[in-house]
Parts: structure tokens; sequence; C-alpha cells
């Protein structure tokens, strides 16, 4: 039954309590559920699969560190159901196509390795062994080592990535994609340039210690509920908070803290103090705006806001993006933003107020063509009042997956740095790749092309996660082997090659047991706080591996003569892995030592946040002078933004419920602006096709119900995966190519 409601105005509470733990009881039980949930995000515990959002330290952490979607995502991955190899038998590979990608993920864990044999209709159970030698006999088959593709999702640990990118490396290719290629590519393109490090320069305390804070293109409330606390100390503190959203966003309106007694019974707490609702891909030209007054402001008064000694000591580039920004089209900035010079102005009176302010974002602004040159004008902004490697201030990009930070730290990447590779070399005696390797753009592209021989991937949905979902299928179709190494079905088991592996796995939350004993893994968070994640579950079958144990498996029958890599002893002792890092990456020097030594784990340097070192092409944070791009539309068009429900974890779909929005029972739903239904002679509930336009090819998302929400003029909103069939696979992000999913042209047709 669907059921739409108004959007509401609060978010977490009681609610959220209550949904935390009914989806807790249905999957794990009562029992189950206290101790995974007692054990989530806390010391000697293991870390949320679910978002990267940082941890508290040990004297302020709260005994449930955990959200509402953290919760599901546990209970998703902890459930007690199991899918059995009779299921397998009962259901041929066309028919499990057919189920939905929700009930594909309720179905349960699996417990044995399953073969699609070529020419085969049904998988079937097959050894550990067998699974391994049916990879190694394509990957050696191949002639040319690129013609295999290696992804990873974020939820891998440091040690399985480690050995992750060691064995790909060894084999021969640096085709690593990874889901960062897809969400926030553009934030470490963008921030590498200009103050040296694709990472955060924000800790938890400094977030709490801001004057203001503004967070755009991002939804806490659902995407990393735990910010939200973080933000209440903040404001109790005394910040200024802005939301910039086409979408209001409650999480942002009011947010009534489950751990306080305020949130159960009180008004709760109103975070935001003011609401930009800005048009799609308006953001690079609002930060151009604010930065144009922040100078006019400096030249007015001298000396009272911006930071000259911060400007002269530690930055280059300002006098040309000086003059580039004192002339500034107005009327163009408020097409592009949809917002009134006014608000803007209001808005910069924050920032001129502020002596701390932090920037916070996520794919909101990571997913547009104009990504890259929208966060290096971000960064212009608090670089002109010295807002970097200082307490309550700087960039700080929310990455969504929990360990995506830590992939890349790792060495997941189609372009590692040649001094990665020198000390990767040396530490293991072969020698790598230089050539770079394809992202995941560029792998779908490859796969349209039939170029893609085998692919293997770490965790993920890569069927679903990706643009022109037509196109990948048919390409995995055509690969020779794909290989799935997974905690439970996706669509990217139902959608194979001429042979298939499923590789089930240890999850996060599994008690993880070698020959050597109990053994613990790694994260690093969106701050780059590494800490120890050790599971405390029964895992669901004995037969189960680690995700190390895949790779050091598989490794040693594909790459055994490569280098001096000791692939059993690593399989057995995870504290070995943590030694050959602490070698070879950057910040993890003497790494088991620091671990040992730091039962919450440790922070890792960042020169610009700690010391105000930039590690750029001129040791200085570098501005940057954008020319002024926006979406303009014609009669007829709208900007589409893809978007998560609620219930939902990037491509994992918990439930058909999107509480805050007021939809249940269906994710076939568009939100369109009350006036833009009205412009075009639609009603609300009506049914259309979203037909979406780029270098005029059209693509079809078919029967979405329309629903009269408050979004922004001229812009309308879906939930992805269903909506990636609209994304096209050459239409990329400027200079880091992500695909685009945000600002997409598309026109709404009525179904007759």
């Amino acid at each position: 039954m669907v059921d739409i409601e108004h959007p509401k105005k609060k978010a977490a509470g009681v609610p959220a309590v209550l949904s935390s733990f009914k989806f807790g009881f249905r999957e794990m039980g009562p029992t189950r559920t206290g101790k995974v949930f007692l054990k989530m995000n806390q010391d000697g515990g293991f870390d949320c699969p679910s978002c990267a959002w940082p941890d508290p330290d040990h004297k302020r952490k709260h005994a449930a560190e955990f959200c509402e979607n953290g919760a599901k995502a546990v209970a998703w991955e902890a459930t007690r159901k199991r899918v059995p190899r009779a299921f397998f038998a009962e259901h041929s590979i066309d028919q499990l196509n057919q189920i939905s990608e929700y009930e594909l993920g309720k179905l349960g864990r699996i417990t044995e390795p399953m073969l699609l044999r070529a020419g085969a209709t049904h998988y079937e159970p097959v050894g550990w062994e067998e699974a391994f030698q049916v990879v190694a006999r394509h990957l050696k088959a191949l002639v040319d080592p690129d013609d295999a593709v290696f992804y990873t999702s974020g939820r891998t640990s440091n040690e399985a990535a480690f050995l992750y990118q060691l064995f790909v490396r060894a084999y021969g290719t640096n085709n690593l994609p990874d889901c960062s290629n897809m969400c926030h590519e553009s934030s470490g393109t963008a921030l590498s340039r200009v103050i040296g490090s694709g990472k955060g320069a924000v800790t938890l305390e400094m977030l709490e210690e801001a004057e203001l804070i503004v967070v755009v293109g991002q939804n806490p409330g659902t995407n990393a509920p735990r910010m939200l606390s973080h933000l209440e100390i903040a404001k109790k503190h005394g910040a200024d908070i802005v939301s910039v959203n086409p979408l209001p966003e409650p999480g942002l309106m009011n947010f009534k803290n489950p751990q306080r007694p305020s949130g159960w019974v009180g008004k709760g707490t109103e975070l935001a103090d003011q609401h930009l609702q800005i048009r799609i891909g308006g953001d690079q030209a609002l930060f151009l705006a604010v930065g144009h007054l922040l100078l006019q402001a400096e030249a007015a008064a001298p000396g009272t806001v911006l930071d000259k000694a911060f400007i002269d000591s530690h930055t280059s580039g300002y006098e040309l993006y000086a003059k580039h920004n004192a002339e500034l089209d107005w009327a163009a900035v408020e097409l592009a933003t949809g917002l009134r010079r006014a608000e803007i102005e209001e808005f910069t009176r924050r920032f001129i107020k502020s002596k701390a302010t932090v920037i916070c974002w996520a794919m909101g602004l990571t997913q547009h063509r104009e990504a890259v040159a929208t966060i290096t004008e971000i960064v212009n902004v608090l670089l002109l009042q010295g807002n970097i490697g200082k307490p309550g201030a700087g960039p700080c990009p929310v990455r969504g997956h929990s360990n995506v930070q830590g992939d890349r730290s790792m060495g997941i990447w189609e372009k590692m740095p040649d001094a990665f590779l020198d000390r990767l070399d040396q530490e293991f005696a072969f020698t790598s790749p230089r050539e770079h390797g394809v992202d995941a753009a560029a792998t779908v592209q490859r796969l349209r092309d039939g170029a893609v021989r085998v692919f293997f991937a770490m965790g993920g949905n890569f069927a679903m996660a990706t643009p022109d979902t037509e196109v990948v299928h048919q390409g995995l179709r055509e690969c020779d082997l794909t290989v799935q190494v997974s905690t439970k079905l996706n669509r990217s088991h139902t959608v194979t090659g001429r042979e298939a592996l499923i590789l089930p796995t240890l999850g996060r939350t599994d008690h993880d047991r070698t020959p050597n004993g109990p053994q613990s893994v790694t994260v690093e968070d969106s701050q780059g706080a590494v800490h120890l994640s050790t599971g405390n579950l029964t895992p669901p079958a004995p037969e189960l591996k680690s995700e190390i144990g895949i790779v050091c498996g598989l490794a040693a029958l594909v790459v055994p003569e490569v280098g001096q890599i000791p692939w059993a002893d690593f399989a057995d002792d995870y504290s070995l892995i943590r030694h050959r890092i602490g070698r070879v990456c950057d910040g993890y020097e003497n790494f088991e030592e620091r671990l040992r030594a730091n039962e919450g784990g440790f922070l890792l340097a960042h020169a610009a946040r700690d010391k105000r070192e930039f590690k750029t092409s001129d040791a200085k944070a570098q501005f940057s002078a954008n020319e002024l791009s926006w979406l303009p539309t014609e009669p007829g068009r709208l900007l589409l933004q893809t978007m998560r429900s609620h219930d939902q974890f990037n491509t994992t779909i918990y439930g058909l419920q999107d509480r805050y929005r007021g939809v249940d029972g269906t994710r076939q739903v568009v939100f369109v602006n009350p006036d833009d239904l009205k412009a075009l002679g639609l009603k609300d509930g009506q049914r259309v096709d979203i037909v979406s336009e780029f270098k005029g090819v059209e693509r079809r998302a078919a029967g979405y119900r329309l629903v009269s929400f408050p979004t922004a003029r001229g812009c309308v909103a879906a939930y992805y995966p269903e909506t990636n069939v609209l994304m096209a696979a050459d239409d990329v992000a400027k200079g880091s190519n992500t695909p685009v999913a945000k600002g997409l042209t598309v026109r709404l047709e009525p179904v007759s």
C-alpha cells in the first residue's frame, strides 16, 4: 500500500529509536540486537559498516553510540536469515534477476561459494578450492592483465584493501576503480590541488568549536545522523548553522537527540539559522558571490574582514582571484542560485561575524559537472578569512561509506603516485605497473565497448551503483567471468558474465578467528582517525572466509612467484599486514605499535590542519579563479538530483519508507515543486515517465508518481539507484571523472 503524507519538520527522537529496534528485532531478535548494538562503535567492538562519520573519544562516547541508519546497516548484515543452497537450485539466474533489489537484500546471508558455470541456468555450490581455481584459470588465461577490472567497496577494511591492491598490482594492472570514484572523487581532486591533501581538515572537536557551520548539499539526518549530535553541541556553544540545499531536510530544521531527555519529550533543537534553498547547480555561483562580498567588505573596512597575514604568509594566487572576482554579474548569480541577493548578503554577514568557520559538504556538491570548481570556490572563501589550520575552522567533506577514505590510503586508486608504488615495490620485491588504470566511469565505458574480460568486485553493487544501467548490465554479461565478494545478494549477483562466482565473506559484525587466534581489522573515518574493529558474533557458517582470507587464497594461486609476499602468513596474522602497511602507506608509520598504544585508535597527521603546511605545487594554499558556470534550462525542462531515501544506504534498500519526506510503500516517486506542477499542467499523484536528455540521447525511467514537495523551483528529485538509468556514462565531472548524478536535464512525460 502506498501512502504519501506531508514531509516531517523534525528528525530523530522517539521514532528513530523505535525504528532502530524494530528493524533490529525483526532481523536479529531481542538478545542478538542488544549484544550487537552495545558493541557498535565502541572501544573493543566493531565499527559501523554504514557511514564514515567519526566516533567521539572514549571519554565522550555514549553507551549507545549509533544512529537509526547505522542500526539498520548492522541488523541487515547480522540477520539470522540465510540463503540455503536449495534457494539457488530452485531459482534460475533469470528468475533471480526478476527479484527486486529490496527483496534480494531481505533473503539473508550467503554461506558458501556459489558458481554459475558457463552455459548453466542455476548457481551451484562449490568448495573454496574449486572457486579459487576458477578465478585463477580465468586470470591466467588473459594475455593482458588490463583486461581485468578489480572494483572495491568502501566497506573493505584497511588490511583487506592493502592486500587487495597488492594482489592486483602483483598480477600486473592498476585497474582499481572504487566507490569513491562515484562520490567524493571531486573532493579529493579539488582539495589535493589547493591545500595539498584530498582529506578534510576538520576534527570532531574543531567542528564543535566552530562559530559558523555551513552544510552544503548534504542531508545528515539520513546520511550521517550522528553528525546532528555534534551540530547540536556546536549550536549550544553559540554557533550559527546554515543549510544550503534544494530540499528542506528536517534533520537541519529540528533535531530531537535521542541521547537526551529533551529528545524524548522536549521540543528538540532548532539547528539551522538560515536555509538557502538553492537551485541545483548554483553552489559555485553562491560561493563566488560570497567571496565577492567579502572582498567588498574588506575594501570598505580594511583589516576587519580578511586575514591578510594568513593570505600573505600561506597562500598564492590571491591577487589574481581578487581581480577576477572584483566584478560580479548579480543577475546571473540570482538565476544560477534561485536566491535573492538579500539572502546571499545575509549569508555573507554570518561569515564576516564568524572568526572560525567550517564548511561541510557531501554528494550534493561532488556529483556535478563543475564539482571541482565549486569545491575550490568554497576553499577560496575559507582562505580569505584564514579558516584552515586553526580551531573551529576548515573544509569538511563528509564521506559516506565506512572505510572509503581508508581504502584510498591503502592504495585503492587507479593512479597511485610513484612514491607509493616505489615503497610497495621495495617492501615486496617486485615491480608494480606504472600505467594508470581505469576508474569507475572508464570501467563503464570499457564494459560498453566489450573490453572487460574479468570483473572482480570486493563488495558493493557495481551493477546498480553506476550510470547507464542497461549498458553496464550488457557489458557485465559479455565478461568471461564476474566475481562478487559479498555478505548478501544484490543485483550484481544476478547480472553475470558467462561464468560467475559469489564468494561469501565475513561481515564487520562477525567474529574473525584464524589459526593464529582472534583477529581485528582497522578503518579510517571521514576525519582521518584510525581505530580497531572487532566482530563479536558467531559467523553464519564455519566455512566463511574473511576478505583477507579470500585475497590471500587467490593470490597464492594467481601470483605465487611474484615478489616476496607471505600470503599464508598474512591470512593467519593481521598484525603482520599492519606492520607492512606502516612501511608503505603515508601517515601509517609504526601502525601496529601506535594502534596498540592507543586503545581508541589515533588521528592521522594532516599538514594543512595541524601546521598550516600545504603540500601543493608551490607549498602554499592556492586561490582559484573560476569562471561562473551554471545550468540554464529551456521551458518544460527541469533539473534532477538523485538521492537516498531514509530507508536506504547507497544501493542497499532496508525498506520502502522515506519517513522524513512522508513517503511509504514505494520508491517510484519524483518530488516536484507545486508551482512547477501547475506550470507544466501536471497534478500531484499523476504518473509520469522521467526522460533525461544528454547530447541528443534520451534515457527513460518509467512509471513514476508525482509528489508535490517544497523543493526549489525548477528542480526535481528521485531515488537512486533506480534513476541511475537516466545518467550517461560520458557525463562526468570535469577533473575528477565522477559520474554526474546532480543537475540532469529532464522532462516529465505523462503516462496515458
